[in-house]
């Protein structure tokens, strides 16, 4: 019965995932649409998706309206703008039939649809700045430099981190000159580099702040996980409570009880439950002094480390019996429409610059098509709407940035050829303007299927656990692990 549960929820998620993006399409359309029959243009079809329509009907105003097979786009057929008979179908009404439009107009209803889903996104945004949404704290501080990383090849190396002499506790300032403020954009960019050093070789500059002095040190990623991202091997600065204290261990008779938030061990802060952990295998027997919060008020405790079996390997190892918790802490954030768009805009910059530099790691593969823009608004979804509302603000902005770049068959193409017409004085021949848009509209769709392969492969098993050197921005608690 939890089986079918399972299946049925699932299957609801992404039902509710299509529904929202195929809102999005329809917005954009919608744009188009609009904006050509205030133009005066001919307006022949109106649909959501590509290829044989799945049901159609017309309107009292002359226009076929429908719902066709393939989700991947829409469109509003409108011969006076462009032939796109090899995409949208045969038109009823010969273009050179119909009176000629402006460059103007051209021009307004081409970027109508952008123009729909960035208003689109304000209002999204406006919902999600006035109800809240939770954010979790990111301190710019490293928690764990693993000491070894899993390269994509299987192969077990010495983290970059470790390598360069990077520590936990290091305040991360810019990575390759740019300011960084939070976990998650030190992650980015690093993924996002382009940086090179001798022999090719990925390289990257982080800006720290350890005890007060500020340097630049020079790290060398490694790729790591199933896409070959660049990784340097470190994790973000947590919170650790006392998750479990186990009856009768050195913590329990210490008096230390689930719950309590460890601050620091022999003066040290703890930033992850490594520092913990790793403190206590360097000293082993000797004794250690705690500090902790319990009830808003800070208690010391000095405890020694007795050896037992580790739960989780099974060997003799010095514990003191607490199953630590590392945590992010959130808050309700309310950020202003006009700060959110302006991130994604941001974001969306960064990564088609990082897309058509040969330096960069990132390539199509990286990319989310529509299988994999469904699943991460079906997972959203599982979380909250409030989270569903903000990654769509993301996808209605990246939408109309999309589609707006000088490609033939997207509307900034349609603009493209308006400007070449408009300054050589007369329009392209329409055998030109046709072959150009089906040759690029199959380019188009060979990248789509392209990107969902990768999508698919992104989302399925692996067959060993990921490599726990992947860099990590989590944005929720962390799980629980054993302590020493």
């Amino acid at each position: 019965m939890d089986h079918l549960q399972t299946i049925f929820s699932n299957v609801w998620y992404i039902a509710l995932a299509i529904f929202f993006l195929g809102v999005s399409i329809f917005v954009h359309e919608l744009g188009h649409f609009l904006a050509a029959r205030k133009r005066g243009m001919k307006v022949e079809r109106f649909s959501i998706g590509f290829g044989p329509k799945i049901v159609s009907w017309t309107g009292k105003d002359g226009v076929e309206y429908r719902l066709s097979w393939l989700p991947l786009g829409g469109y509003v057929a409108l011969p006076q703008l462009a032939d796109m008979g090899a995409i949208e179908g045969e038109s009823k009404t010969a273009a050179e039939k119909l009176p000629p439009i402006s460059f103007s107009t051209k021009v307004i209803v081409a970027s109508a649809g952008a123009v729909f889903n960035v208003i689109f996104a304000f209002l999204l945004a406006t919902i999600v700045w006035a109800v809240g949404q939770q954010v979790a704290e990111q301190p710019n501080v490293i928690g764990v430099v693993r000491p070894v990383i899993e390269t994509s090849d299987g192969k077990i190396i010495t983290s970059p981190a470790a390598a360069a002499g990077i520590k936990a506790g290091d305040t991360v300032l810019a990575v390759d000159g740019r300011e960084v403020s939070t976990f998650s954009d030190i992650f980015e960019s690093i993924m996002l580099g382009s940086g090179r050093g001798e022999n090719d070789a990925p390289k990257v500059t982080l800006t720290i702040r350890r005890d007060g002095a500020v340097r630049d040190i020079d790290v060398f990623p490694a790729y790591v996980s199933r896409d070959n991202l660049r990784s340097i091997g470190i994790s973000i600065a947590t919170k650790v409570v006392a998750a479990n204290i186990v009856p009768g261990s050195a913590a329990a008779d210490a008096g230390l009880k689930t719950g309590d938030m460890l601050m620091t061990v022999d003066g040290r802060e703890i930033q992850s439950t490594s520092t913990i952990i790793d403190h206590i295998a360097q000293t082993k027997d000797k004794p250690i002094t705690l500090k902790y919060i319990r009830a808003d008020k800070e208690h010391s405790i000095t405890l020694t480390p007795r050896l037992s079996e580790n739960p989780q390997t099974k060997e003799p190892a010095y514990m003191i019996g607490i199953t630590l918790g590392a945590i992010l802490p959130s808050r309700t954030a309310h950020i202003t429409p006009w700060a959110q768009i302006g991130e994604v805009f941001t974001r969306t910059w960064r990564t088609l610059k990082s897309l058509g530099n040969r330096n960069s790691d990132i390539g199509l593969d990286k990319m989310s098509g529509p299988i994999g823009i469904v699943t991460i608004i079906s997972s959203a979804a599982r979380s909250s709407i409030i989270d569903v509302l903000y990654f769509l603000v993301l996808i209605n902005v990246s939408l109309a940035i999309f589609n707006m770049l000088p490609i033939p068959v997207l509307d900034g193409g349609h603009i493209l050829f308006a400007v070449i017409a408009k300054v050589r004085g007369r329009p392209l021949p329409a055998s030109v303007i046709a072959t150009t848009q089906s040759v690029f509209m199959l380019l188009l769709f060979s990248m789509i299927i392209y990107v969902s392969f990768f999508d698919v492969r992104r989302n399925l098993p692996q067959s060993k656990p990921a490599p726990a050197a992947q860099q990590q921005a989590p944005e929720k608690p962390a799980a629980e692990e054993p302590s020493k």
